[in-house]
């Protein structure tokens, strides 16, 4: 009789034990599908295409310097065909 009641409170409380992490988990998917976990991943992948954008500007100029200092062009001789460059 005793080894039955321990087996069942072992098993009570493996059965608690997996609710509360499956309740857990659940509230944490259903908080990133909800207004506020959209708002967090647009926010990421706003930052994340800045970020390229960025990184992609500074490449650009540093490969333009490469190349006005391969060809031997000072910068200031250089003027823009749009304005606002």
């Amino acid at each position: 009789m005793k080894n039955t009641m321990i087996m069942r409170v072992i098993w009570m409380g493996a059965g608690v034990a997996i609710g509360v992490i499956a309740v857990r988990k659940l509230t944490s998917v259903a908080d990133s599908y909800g207004p506020a976990g959209l708002n967090r991943a647009m926010g990421e992948v706003s930052d994340s295409v800045a970020n390229f954008a960025d990184a992609l500007r500074t490449g650009m100029q540093e490969r333009e310097s490469d190349l006005r200092a391969a060809l031997g062009v000072d910068p200031a001789e250089v003027r823009p065909d749009r304005p606002g460059q």
